[in-house]
């Protein structure tokens, strides 16, 4: 089971969301809407992206990296890592 599996449906549902943002911009630049308009809904949809992904996140601290650490060893020491890796991905995007 992973971290987020509890909430699972909330993420699929935002994700559908975000799928419908994304057509919606694709609608968008079809009809060569005003640019500052596209451009305020692709910050809405990487707002709405970078939630998800802190949501993620969390739960993956919360139960991934809980259980590791708990359990401890080099296991312990890559969920950490990769943990880390993650959060610098998430940070320079």
């Amino acid at each position: 089971m992973r971290g987020y599996t509890e909430d699972k449906d909330a993420y699929l549902k935002r994700l559908r969301r975000i799928e419908g943002q994304i057509r919606g911009l694709q609608r968008m630049v079809e009809n060569d809407e005003y640019c500052i308009d596209v451009l305020t809904q692709i910050a809405a949809a990487t707002k709405a992206l970078q939630a998800v992904s802190l949501g993620l996140m969390d739960e993956h601290l919360r139960h991934c990296v809980a259980e590791a650490i708990a359990e401890g060893g080099e296991t312990a020491d890559a969920k950490v890592k990769e943990a880390s890796d993650a959060i610098a991905r998430l940070v320079r995007s």
